[in-house]
């Protein structure tokens, strides 16, 4: 192993066994592990029965504490830079880290491993091809507001993450702002609990709002736009046509399947039904 380098270390996003050979062999033999938490980083080690030191670095941390990581490393240690859970530096204080790093031309390695993001996506049901990360929304009402109308118009999948509870709130904030679209809400993913629903928007508030206590953490995947501008506007054919797609891939009864079309679109609802009818 070189000298002076950080290694950005995936682990484990709930199942301790999700984790790569290289990335424990690295976990093993570093100088030192930079981590969110020492309590679950610790929980990992001593499930592999890996002892190490370990230094606490988490978004509360001083410009002493990253400073003190940064020139550690420069003096010829190895650090493994690890977060609570998934890769670090995504939605992470690692960016920081990281930053300061290459300014300090510091050699940075990766060793990849699970991204709650991209697990969440790949069972969500929705498009895969092209999305968007948007992290943790705002705790703030109006800003939060303000983050998903400048996203009305965007035709990727949106990602967000979420806590418990908050979940209800940004769940009626997306209703309010993007009306019926597709939405799919996964939880605690490879753990106990892993769930995962796809739904319409109106249909996960009315799921979530009867729900008393929500526990676990969560990922929100939402459809995205179908035009972006008035010239993008489309055909009525091509409406029914996205009907009979959405009734068929999501398995829903063509009234519904009419109504999300019709928000979509800003067709009537009864048109698209009653062509949709007449046209199968």
């Amino acid at each position: 192993m070189n000298a002076g380098v950080l290694y950005v270390v995936g682990t484990p996003i709930g199942n301790l066994k999700d984790i790569s050979i290289r990335a424990l062999e690295t976990l093993k033999i570093v100088d030192f592990i930079a981590a969110e938490d020492t309590r679950i980083i610790l929980k990992l080690l001593n499930y592999y029965n890996i002892k190490n030191k370990i230094i606490s670095y988490h978004q509360h941390s001083s410009n002493d504490k990253i400073n003190y990581i940064i020139n550690k490393i420069l003096s010829g240690e190895t650090c493994a830079l690890v977060s609570d859970a998934g890769m670090p530096c995504i939605s992470d204080p690692g960016e920081i880290l990281i930053s300061l790093a290459i300014k300090s031309n510091i050699l940075i390695k990766v060793i990849p491993g699970p991204s709650a993001l991209i697990s969440a996506l790949s069972i969500s049901g929705l498009p895969t091809s092209n999305f968007s990360f948007e992290g943790f929304l705002s705790n703030n009402n109006k800003h939060r507001i303000q983050h998903l109308k400048r996203l009305i118009n965007d035709k990727r999948t949106l990602i967000f993450y979420e806590s418990p509870h908050r979940l209800k709130n940004t769940l009626s904030d997306i209703l309010f702002v993007f009306g019926i679209r597709r939405i799919s809400i996964i939880k605690e993913l490879t753990k106990i609990h892993e769930s995962s629903k796809l739904m319409t928007t109106d249909e996960a508030v009315n799921y979530y709002n009867v729900i008393d206590k929500i526990k676990g953490e969560y990922v929100i995947i939402l459809e995205g736009s179908i035009y972006t501008t008035a010239e993008d506007k489309i055909s009525i054919e091509e409406a029914v046509s996205m009907i009979k797609d959405l009734k068929i891939n999501s398995n829903i009864p063509l009234s519904q399947a009419s109504k999300i079309i019709a928000i979509k679109t800003g067709y009537k609802k009864s048109l698209l039904y009653k062509l949709s009818i007449d046209l199968s």
